[in-house]
């Protein structure tokens, strides 16, 4: 799954109507100007310190221009934006909407000396998991193979029946369990980094609160759900991010977490229906449109309740907006 999804985005800009997907700050200004002004809120009920704006898989760049420019708004200004992406394509699609970004790989060439802001939207799903198997023999690791032209999966020979987490190891023969180091560790690098410069993170993405039994991997091309063990580096993967699991990894790195709570409701609270009003009072024509937006962005039937929000802070930062009524 890395492997396939480093070439997927080294080789292309897979945004928008002409791409294979759509994400929340492509579908309307409004999503990135809310996170804008959920940094903004917290920076200055933490007093206003130094800041650094960091965002993980920044796409095109389109979530930061527009949290960016409703921060300033406020006077909220960070001494440096930092984007951690490695695809080529959209490095220079961000470099033109956001062109002060420095750009990194990962995250451990983040730079320190003042508080981050981290906003991860629709990043942690693209990161590889490991796929767990209730057999008759027991729990086995699902792995890839080649038969011909076509990738296959296997089980392996292995028990991992301790890597199963206590509550779900009673389950039938054909069960799936996922698990994602990889979505831990950079959790817990971007926890370890806040606890000691401050700060806060918002992690975005569609999944569930685990432990939980599931197949969640997926692939998307041209819009439409695609297999995805064909055409490898050619589609995108994805799976359900386990919400608990990240929360945990963020606690261990020695932060506070809130949430997760589902993306309509937080947009909501955050005000998302008020900047529609005033929207539509500047561009009366395009009312229609801009709920149309809204609608996409907050609906329990759209990405309202699928997606979920997470939140981690330093202990010494001021509960972040968004998680409570």
């Amino acid at each position: 799954m890395a492997a396939a999804n480093a070439h997927y985005y080294a080789t292309r800009d897979p945004l928008g109507a002409a791409g294979d997907f759509t994400t929340a700050p492509e579908i309307s200004q409004m999503f990135g100007e809310l996170i804008g002004i959920w940094c903004a809120d917290l920076w200055d009920r933490a007093g206003r310190p130094a800041f650094r704006y960091v965002e993980l898989g920044p796409g095109r760049g389109t979530l930061a221009a527009d949290a960016l420019r409703a921060m300033r708004r406020f006077g909220c200004n960070p001494v440096s934006v930092e984007l951690v992406e490695t695809s080529p394509a959209l490095r220079a699609a961000q470099s033109a909407r956001v062109p002060e970004a420095a750009h990194h790989d990962d995250i451990e060439s983040l730079p320190g000396g003042a508080a981050l802001l981290i906003v991860a939207n629709e990043f942690f799903d693209a990161l590889p998991i490991r796929q767990l198997v209730a057999t008759p023999e027991g729990w086995r690791e699902r792995m890839v193979a080649r038969d011909g032209a076509r990738l296959v999966t296997l089980h392996a020979d292995t028990p991992v029946d301790d890597d199963i987490p206590p509550p779900l190891r009673a389950q039938p023969p054909g069960a799936t369990v996922e698990t994602s180091p990889a979505s831990i560790a950079v959790m817990h690098g971007c926890a370890l980094r806040i606890a000691r410069c401050g700060g806060a993170m918002l992690a975005i993405d569609y999944g569930y609160r685990g432990p939980a039994a599931g197949d969640t991997l997926q692939a998307v091309s041209n819009h439409r759900y695609a297999d995805p063990f064909e055409r490898a580096g050619e589609v995108d993967l994805t799976a359900h991010v386990d919400f608990a699991a990240l929360g945990e990894a963020a606690r261990r790195g020695g932060l506070s977490t809130l949430g997760p709570v589902g993306q309509g409701l937080w947009l909501q609270r955050l005000g998302i229906d008020a900047r529609l009003q005033s929207l539509i009072a500047a561009s009366p024509g395009r009312a229609g449109e801009l709920e149309g937006q809204r609608h996409r962005l907050v609906e329990a039937g759209e990405m309202g309740e699928l997606f979920q929000i997470l939140a981690a802070h330093a202990p010494n930062w001021p509960q972040p907006a968004g998680f409570a009524a």
